[in-house]
């Protein structure tokens, strides 16, 4: 398959949720050369604390120096190789030790002390690589405490990379009365058996929730109609019933795509929306922000943010979503929530509520999802057509280097990921 037609325009080879070739080259192509979520500094708030997570196949540990800034290394001892922090957070104390041979640097990554360094002939020594310490990496920028890098020199520049599409994590982080979110617990894993693009593509598919989840959430609405209905809608009720809303309305919410496979849902109206008033909230909103601000920060309610390749962010519900590729058919979705700092308890209540009904492994709409993507990936062997469609609402003018909107049942935010992706996939790092 020439990798110049996986997209075109309106389809997608379908060996681009198959093949592993394809998927390898991706880990270079894609991810190494785009700025990828890492973690969020409320999880390395102390000096020393650190936090390990594997990006692009690479071993990765982010850990908070003295001066209180963020330094990404590769996990890996110079010498043997040994992954240096095998747990997922932690504090360094004062130098980091690999458990190998003992030898230690510094929690900036520069050596400290070999053992029996004698025995080593320091001409020799110099040349090699392992005499520097553990490798940083270059590339990383902290943007109000989240932690994003970019393993390869090559690659568009942050600002340019993301552009306008910051304005969802701003928006999440403003909807604080203090202007600061942090992260609370461990995150909801979940293992999908298909490729990771599958799941990407769903966040912006408007057409399938009130099919797919019809025996879910559609089965929870039909459940409250026919009950007695005393006293106040059931919080689950609330989370789960938008989801069973009619073409016409996600139509209406739009869709806004920005440049460089970026996009959210939910423009003029989101399925966010229409969540019930927690006491106190607005108060204090008002007195941190003034009433006119306050109203335009909560009165954007985005639903899904797609910031390419794998990070999605849901802003009025303060949760996150990273997409990990383990193979061309396994992925990894990890879904974390975040705390408004100085909103009342309710409010992460309901954050914990929806991450639990909406994206745990033990879900019953996530189950939907699942049972579509494993559904697909079986389907797509079949020899009967190549391609996978994404062509609705087309537009053979479509460009996709600046902001645009667009009905919120297009499907041209997917158009817009592939674009991006197929442009990486030939070499061009998306400039």
């Amino acid at each position: 398959m020439n990798k110049n037609l996986i997209f075109r325009g309106t389809e997608i080879h379908k060996s681009a949720y198959l093949d592993e070739a394809i998927f390898i080259t991706e880990q270079k192509s894609v991810f190494m050369q785009s700025w990828l979520y890492l973690c969020h500094g409320s999880q390395i708030p102390a000096i020393g604390d650190y936090f390990t997570t594997e990006l692009a196949s690479q071993p990765l540990v982010a850990i908070r120096q003295k001066d209180n800034e963020i330094k990404v290394l590769y996990n890996r001892c110079p010498h043997k190789g040994v992954k240096i922090l095998p747990e997922t957070n932690g504090n360094s104390g004062r130098f980091l030790r690999c458990p190998y041979h003992a030898w230690t640097f510094k929690p900036s990554g520069e050596l400290l002390s070999i053992p029996v360094k004698t025995e080593y002939d320091p001409s020799v020594l110099s040349e090699c690589e392992a005499s520097i310490g553990m490798k940083a990496v270059d590339n990383v920028v902290c943007y109000r405490d989240f932690i994003f890098v970019r393993l390869s020199a090559q690659g568009l520049p942050f600002d340019i990379f993301f552009g306008d599409a910051l304005s969802t994590l701003d928006n999440m982080i403003d909807r604080s009365p203090k202007g600061a979110l942090r992260v609370v617990g461990v995150p909801l894993r979940h293992r999908h058996h298909c490729n990771w693009k599958m799941v990407m593509d769903n966040q912006t598919d408007t057409c399938h929730p009130m099919v797919a989840h019809e025996s879910s959430a559609g089965e929870a609405v039909n459940l409250w109609a026919q009950a007695d209905q005393q006293g106040a809608q059931p919080t689950a009720v609330e989370l789960l019933s938008p989801l069973m809303s009619p073409h016409a309305f996600f139509s209406e919410m739009g869709i806004r795509i920005w440049a460089n496979g970026h996009g959210h849902t939910g423009v003029s109206n989101s399925i966010h929306k229409d969540y019930s008033e927690i006491p106190d909230y607005w108060e204090s909103m008002v007195e941190s922000y003034g009433e006119e601000r306050a109203q335009q920060i909560l009165s954007d309610t985005r639903h899904n943010t797609v910031y390419f390749p794998n990070l999605v962010v849901k802003g009025p519900i303060q949760t996150l979503r990273i997409i990990r590729p383990v193979s061309a058919s396994e992925t990894v979705v990890e879904s974390w929530i975040l705390e408004l700092v100085g909103t009342p308890q309710k409010m992460l209540e309901r954050t914990v509520q929806y991450n639990n009904l909406i994206n745990s492994p033990c879900s019953i709409v996530a189950h939907d999802d699942v049972e579509m993507y494993e559904r697909a990936t079986e389907g797509l062997k079949s020899q009967a057509n190549e391609w996978v469609n994404i062509a609705r609402l087309y537009d053979p003018a479509e460009c996709w280097d600046r902001t645009t909107q667009m009905s919120g049942t297009s499907e041209g935010a997917m158009r817009n990921f592939y674009s991006m992706w197929q442009r990486m996939m030939e070499g061009g790092n998306g400039e």
